[in-house]
């Protein structure tokens, strides 16, 4: 039986077990997580947490709806045992249908027998094994990122770790978060929390890149659980894209956590840039469903497809 728990009705001790000893766990669904990034969510549980489905909800306008929220890429359903497609669909249509616009990203292993009520939009993630030596890892860069680390070098830049993250966030801020209209005060708050908190409990970590000069040119945030590493956020100014500071860091991500059992986990992307620059350090394309469905009359239900296509 699959059951819909508002915030202070589910087990957080069950829920947490559930998503460590899942198969297919991952950070994002954590209970201290999803709380920084969606503090009033709520879940499907099936029986005693055999399986779980995070839902992070709101109303606007009066119309109930589920959105992913910001800093959490793939979420879905989540399973200490088997997992097929019927089950991944019948969490899917036990979510309550107060939820009448619904756009949210399942994770990688959830591929759900669907029906015509609801659609699938294929998003591509990218992911790298770093099992093996640096050495090995390292022959599989393309000629480009090989080249671009190559410039990097002669331009005689600095690695050091644990910056405080708001330098990491003023850093995208001051250059791309410029043109960011859809992140503003309340989320770049949100995330600040967010890696503080990781990094108390020893689960981020973050990496900067200085010129000779002692110019921050570079900064990235990493969540480390579950055995990956995942880029979770990043700045760069003008500095870093004449110098290949991002292909420094990622190098020296690499070589730090070659020869062990963590996955890197790029987040992203459907850009074909960003894409072929994660590729470049022999990242597997990967894919997770974003399930999306109106439930709503015409002609609310064009209006809201606007609306919640453009607004959170």
């Amino acid at each position: 039986m699959i059951r819909y728990l508002i915030h202070n009705e589910i087990d957080r001790q069950k829920w947490d077990y559930t998503i460590k000893h899942s198969f297919n766990g991952n950070v994002y669904a954590l209970s201290w997580y999803l709380d920084l990034i969606h503090e009033d969510w709520g879940a499907l549980v099936e029986n005693d947490y055999e399986r779980v489905m995070p839902l992070t909800g709101g109303k606007k306008w009066g119309i109930g709806y589920l959105l992913q929220p910001f800093f959490a890429q793939q979420l879905g359903v989540f399973s200490t045992s088997i997992l097929t497609g019927e089950h991944v669909l019948n969490f899917i249509k036990s979510i309550p249908r107060k939820f009448a616009f619904v756009q949210m990203n399942l994770n990688i292993h959830n591929h759900p027998d669907m029906d015509t009520q609801y659609r699938l939009i294929q998003n591509k993630n990218h992911l790298l094994d770093l099992i093996h030596d640096y050495r090995k890892l390292s022959g599989h860069y393309s000629k480009n990122t090989k080249r671009n680390l190559k410039n990097s070098l002669k331009n005689d830049l600095s690695l050091s770790k644990n910056l405080n993250p708001t330098q990491v966030i003023e850093l995208f801020r001051d250059n791309k978060g410029k043109d960011i209209k859809h992140l503003k005060d309340p989320e770049y708050q949100k995330l600040q929390r967010l890696m503080y908190a990781a990094i108390h409990k020893g689960k981020g970590v973050t990496y900067g890149i200085y010129t000779p000069n002692n110019e921050l040119c570079a900064a990235a945030f990493f969540l480390l659980a579950n055995q990956h590493l995942i880029f979770l956020f990043s700045g760069s100014n003008e500095n870093a894209r004449e110098n290949g500071a991002m292909t420094f860091l990622f190098d020296k991500v690499i070589n730090e956590f070659a020869g062990t059992q963590i996955v890197l986990d790029f987040e992203g992307s459907n850009d074909e840039n960003l894409a072929r620059f994660y590729k470049g350090f022999g990242a597997k394309e990967v894919h997770y469903n974003v399930l999306k469905y109106n439930l709503l009359p015409f002609p609310l239900k064009q209006m809201t497809d606007f609306w919640f296509g453009h607004f959170k």
